[in-house]
């Protein structure tokens, strides 16, 4: 660090970063299943996607978060969405591929990208 402004850059991008992490009432989660199954089929970077797709659009109304075991080890790595209004929609065999067009057409737009959900096997 060579000035003040740069130590204040810093901060302020851990700041956006703990509070996607946290999150408010009233937001969209996204929850990225990382137990082993996850993380052995690739739920890192499917949960680094989204973290830098959310930052990189700006949603301060999305939460990215992690969690253990979903329960439905075949399917992953698995992203379960909570809106506001308490809908789930899970989405399975995620690729960090696949996470822009599920920023874009659900967390932006409201629409469901149904190819990637678990009702559509």
């Amino acid at each position: 660090m060579k000035s003040l402004e740069e130590l204040k850059a810093i901060r302020d991008r851990v700041r956006s970063s703990v509070t996607m992490r946290e999150g408010n009432e009233g937001n969209i989660r996204v929850v990225v299943g990382m137990a082993t199954c996850g993380i052995a089929a690739g739920a890192r970077p499917v949960l680094a996607a989204f973290t830098e797709e959310v930052a990189k659009r700006n949603l301060t109304n999305v939460t990215v978060t992690q969690t253990g075991c979903i329960g439905i080890c075949q399917y992953e790595p698995v992203v379960e969405v909570f809106e506001s209004d308490g809908t789930k929609t899970t989405y399975i065999k995620m690729t960090p591929e696949k996470v822009p067009q599920i920023v874009a057409d659900h967390l932006v737009n409201g629409n469901v990208v149904t190819e990637y959900t678990i009702g559509n096997l």
